[in-house]
């Protein structure tokens, strides 16, 4: 895709994730409901009211491009592999954050084309702040109403490191990474793909993810990482690739700034 075509798309997906978070808010300032899927996920009227939003516009955008969100996932591989480019979408990352209103949820846009992502937007709603990113275009943070400031990951990582870890999510597989590591390191716990974003620009070195995720939940902040000169990759050091398979599942990755530094010698070696 060329980079003008990307910049135009990048304007709209940030004017279109802004407002959805904006609908997300009248509801996370009221009494809401919460309901779960089948897979015992919880579900609120913000993750329909934020999907809505995002629908009303995606696939009016560019050339049309087919939508996969969390919230409308019921689409067989058969369909989903024959599009080279398309949308994927989490219209609200941190569902357990929004219920315990800790603030740490986002809205994830991002545009796949040929397995990668070439276009990612994070919004945040509470904090009324965007992370955003597209191929060749940079990253770029934008708190507000201000100027979009450059972001990049920190290289080299300092001697005691900044590792950010999922705040629902943690398992004995990431304890035991931390264990491996080399060196002192200062742990953050934090919701959603915030933890992407942190590393993008360059307030911590490393997210080791070593649980479940779907592709919704990355793909977005992966392009943020990846265009801030971050890296994000499976436990075999290849880039996370999308709509490979007929799960939505990723491997477990690891998301880093420095490249210097072998972050894939402390995997367990029972992973």
């Amino acid at each position: 895709m060329q980079r003008t075509d990307l910049a135009v798309l990048q304007t709209a997906v940030v004017d279109v994730a802004r407002r959805a978070g904006r609908r997300i808010l009248k509801i996370y300032g009221s009494e809401f409901d919460v309901a779960f899927k089948e897979d015992r996920s919880p579900l609120t009227a913000a993750d329909t009211a934020a999907h809505r939003c995002l629908m009303e516009v995606l696939p009016t955008l560019g050339d049309g491009y087919p939508v996969l969100s969390e919230e409308a996932s019921d689409l067989p591989f058969e369909e989903r592999r024959r599009w080279r480019t398309y949308w994927l979408v989490d219209p609200l990352d941190g569902t357990k954050e929004f219920i315990n209103r800790n603030g740490q949820f986002t809205v994830n846009v991002a545009l796949i084309h040929d397995h990668e992502p070439v276009l990612g937007v994070v919004h945040v709603p509470v904090r009324n702040t965007t992370y955003y990113a597209a191929r060749g275009l940079g990253a770029f943070k934008r708190s507000g109403d201000g100027e979009p400031r450059a972001i990049r990951v920190r290289k080299p990582a300092p001697e005691k490191l900044v590792i950010v870890g999922s705040r629902s999510h943690q398992t004995p597989a990431f304890a035991e990474y931390l264990e491996r590591l080399d060196g002192e390191y200062e742990l953050i716990s934090i919701g959603s793909s915030l933890k992407f974003c942190l590393v993008a620009e360059g307030r911590a070195d490393l997210y080791p993810r070593l649980g479940p995720t779907s592709e919704w939940d990355t793909a977005a902040a992966h392009c943020v990482v990846v265009q801030a000169g971050g890296f994000v990759v499976d436990l075999s050091g290849k880039p996370l690739r999308y709509n490979t398979k007929a799960s939505v599942l990723n491997p477990y990755f690891l998301v880093y700034g420095d490249d210097s530094r072998d972050w894939l010698a402390f995997i367990p070696e029972n992973l």
